[in-house]
């Protein structure tokens, strides 16, 4: 795990047991710090009082921050699923004095007393995951040593420092949400990376200029001399990329002339996505032979125009991760001849992202709470079928497809109607198709 002498002989409450809050109990105590503990899930508090860290008894404790005395505290490190727009941690934290972190800050700080490296901080509203995955994937593959962590695979605090090797020093590649940025005051990325900015996430920001805000902080702490990428494709990151001062690299999706080589990285999403990627091994240092041949055996990530099968010549594309309409519109644009899936819980009430591409749907198969508001949005445009359940939908969208068409999971909407997550969801289509 990732330790510092940063921590040793200080106080942190950490709210939020999960994946990413345990990590950092673990990580804390390992360093040397005193560590009260909470989360209002019992089981995540048993799971800790199990777990190796209490080996440590007396430097940790279970007890709730927000009752608890944190005078003399250095931080409060709450998850990034904690809404600090209007959970009470927020206020306590400034009446008591003591700075509101994630485990992005917490990393941040322990960079001085970490071998010789180099940090990738990427964000944005669509796409992160990929990059993240795509540019993790070229440096594995120039023999790079690099480091996957954020919001997404293993907590970053809970894996092992790189150490450089004789193809550079080594390279964290952070997927960072904006929930993530807000939590994190001193990150100075190498090359900080901005995909897109679209409404999403509104709950927790006042309106989209506050969420915009949020991922230009990104940016802010970066030293002049380190790179920004921003792909300048919407209003918000071409005014972001106006206010950077220091050195700029500004890309688009209209940069990536040819993507049949790269099977998993399809669609003018994906293009962005491998323009961002591209710049970043760039800036990195990476040779251009080595950026192609990661380009084209990148395997792409589940969930993420995923190819689950292919039958009778019809191909199945489990593109569950797509939860708003912004993100399903590039999907379509990969694919000619669409029988698409889509709904769950609805996250605006339109599918306009989606209208360039509408000649490429032959039917749509509505699902979940948003089917009747999306099949009402869609007829007149294309045929619909209203099929409430998946299984359903996928049944109707096999039994019409004609080979050389694509039946696409591509939702457009959350997943919380019906399933645990995007996960879930994606899983029961896979599912679904095996059963065919």
């Amino acid at each position: 795990m990732i330790t510092s002498p940063a921590f040793a002989g200080k106080s942190y409450a950490v709210l939020g047991l999960a994946r990413s809050g345990a990590a950092t109990v673990e990580a804390l105590l390992a360093s040397g710090a005193t560590v009260m503990a909470w989360d209002q899930n019992e089981a995540a508090r048993d799971a800790l009082n199990s777990s190796p860290a209490k080996a440590g008894e007396e430097f940790i404790r279970l007890a709730d921050p927000l009752v608890t005395s944190l005078y003399g505290y250095s931080g409060i490190v709450v998850s990034p699923g904690v809404p600090i727009n209007r959970h009470p941690i927020a206020r306590r934290a400034r009446e008591s004095n003591v700075p509101l972190i994630g485990d992005i800050e917490l990393f941040a700080q322990a960079r001085s007393s970490l071998p010789a490296h180099k940090v990738v901080g990427i964000t944005g509203t669509n796409g992160k995951s990929t990059t993240t995955a795509l540019v993790h994937h070229i440096l594995q593959t120039a023999g790079v040593p690099s480091l996957m962590g954020g919001n997404i695979g293993l907590p970053i605090l809970s894996q092992d420092p790189l150490t450089p090797n004789a193809n550079g020093v080594g390279v964290y590649v952070l997927e960072l949400s904006s929930y993530q940025i807000d939590l994190t005051h001193s990150l100075d990325c190498d090359v900080a990376v901005l995909l897109n900015l679209t409404p999403d996430h509104l709950d927790r920001y006042d309106g989209i200029d506050d969420y915009a805000a949020s991922k230009a902080r990104l940016f802010a702490m970066q030293s002049p001399d380190h790179v920004a990428v921003i792909a300048t494709e919407d209003d918000y990151t071409r005014a972001i990329a106006g206010q950077i001062a220091g050195a700029r690299v500004l890309v688009a999706s209209s940069q990536i002339k040819d993507q049949s080589r790269w099977p998993s990285l399809q669609g003018p999403h994906n293009a962005q996505n491998a323009a961002a990627a591209v710049a970043v091994a760039r800036a990195l240092g990476v040779p251009d032979d080595a950026i192609a041949l990661g380009l084209s055996s990148y395997p792409g990530l589940p969930h993420r125009m995923e190819r689950v099968a292919e039958k009778n010549g019809v191909l199945f594309v489990n593109d569950s991760k797509a939860t708003n309409p912004d993100s399903t519109a590039p999907a379509h644009g990969a694919y000619p001849a669409i029988h698409w899936i889509l709904g769950g819980r609805p996250k605006s009430d339109d599918l306009d992202p989606c209208k360039p591409y509408l000649d490429h749907v032959r039917a749509a198969y509505t699902i979940g709470e948003a089917g009747p508001m999306f099949a009402a949005l869609l007829r007149g445009q294309v045929p619909v079928e209203e099929c409430v359940i998946l299984d359903r939908a996928v049944g109707a969208a096999a039994g019409a497809a004609k080979a050389g068409e694509v039946v696409l999971l591509s939702p457009a909407c959350a997943s919380f109607d019906q399933y645990r997550d995007y996960e879930a969801r994606g899983a029961a289509f896979r599912a679904a198709v095996e059963a065919l």
